[in-house]
């Protein structure tokens, strides 16, 4: 288990090989660096270990939308814990039925429970937590949080000049891509240097950054396309509306769901719909940029 955030005097750990997002979503708190999801690379109804150390004080079944797309679990589970590192904030975190009871302590990366796939979804969404530090007197509402630090090193790399990878996963919802030679995310510019992109374009509209030192202000590209400019900094994050156009495989529209890893760098593909990408494990993919934005 790895450290990779902290707010509020309280650390956030992620599985070595999984995958964190800042910026990576639809939901207010993604876009103001109050909340965190972690990926451990799990299976939806697989148990995940702890991102925390604390102990359960409460749960809660909340009613979620029907899937769209998907078969989602029906309902949606809230849990809070006291953390051990300061006992003065609550965790908040979505998305995961845990297996302990309330009042059980919890040490980082022991058993927690079963990751849900929930109705707020999209239908290409992967299995994971969401994670919120909130004051004890509003530990539950979409905002407020303290807000997130980066803690894990990012290595950004020279940025490629094409879009182009291997399909290591091929599913109706999504193909999964292997960049070759990054190691952590797909690397893009700001004012000339390099930053890991992290969000979901062009549907969700926006992008965070992240460099291994503090970002300045600047245009944001890609590839040498102009995508947008930073608008908001968070020290050594950003974030950036998407300015850009959208992106076709073989002619059909996808987006691009990003994300920063603590392994091999990765890109997910998502289609319009589930089942329409065609291809295989192995085959190599050039993305291209399309002209009018598709989704």
């Amino acid at each position: 288990m790895l450290p990779v955030a902290e707010a509020g005097g309280v650390r956030v750990y992620c599985p070595d090989g999984g995958w964190l997002s800042f910026f990576n979503s639809p939901y207010p708190a993604h876009r103001s660096m109050t909340a965190i999801d972690l990926y451990p690379g799990l299976e939806y109804g697989e148990v995940t270990p702890s991102p925390i150390e604390g102990r359960l004080i409460a749960v809660r079944r909340v009613r979620a939308p029907r899937g769209r797309l998907f078969r989602d679990a029906g309902y949606d589970v809230l849990t809070l814990y006291e953390s051990a590192e300061n006992p003065g904030v609550v965790v908040k975190m979505l998305h995961i039925e845990p297996i302990i009871e309330v009042g059980e302590a919890i040490d980082i990366g022991e058993e927690l429970g079963h990751l849900l796939r929930s109705g707020y979804f999209d239908f290409w969404t992967s299995p994971h937590i969401h994670i919120e530090m909130r004051r004890p007197m509003d530990p539950m509402r979409a905002r407020g949080g303290y807000q997130f630090r980066r803690l894990i090193e990012v290595e950004a790399g020279d940025p490629p000049e094409e879009l182009r990878g291997r399909v290591i996963e091929a599913k109706p919802e999504y193909i999964l891509l292997r960049l070759r030679g990054h190691k952590m995310g797909l690397a893009a510019r700001v004012g000339g240097r390099p930053v890991i992109l992290d969000g979901g374009i062009p549907h969700y509209g926006w992008l965070g950054l992240h460099a291994s030192g503090e970002i300045i202000n600047g245009l944001v590209e890609l590839c040498g396309m102009e995508i947008g400019r930073v608008e908001r900094r968070f020290g050594n994050c950003a974030l950036t509306h998407f300015e850009g156009a959208g992106f076709m495989v073989d002619g059909q529209p996808i987006g691009l769901s990003l994300y920063i890893s603590t392994g091999e760098a990765s890109l997910k593909l998502v289609p319009r719909r589930p089942g329409t990408l065609d291809v295989g494990v192995g085959e190599e993919l050039r993305i291209e940029f399309s002209r009018e934005r598709d989704q």
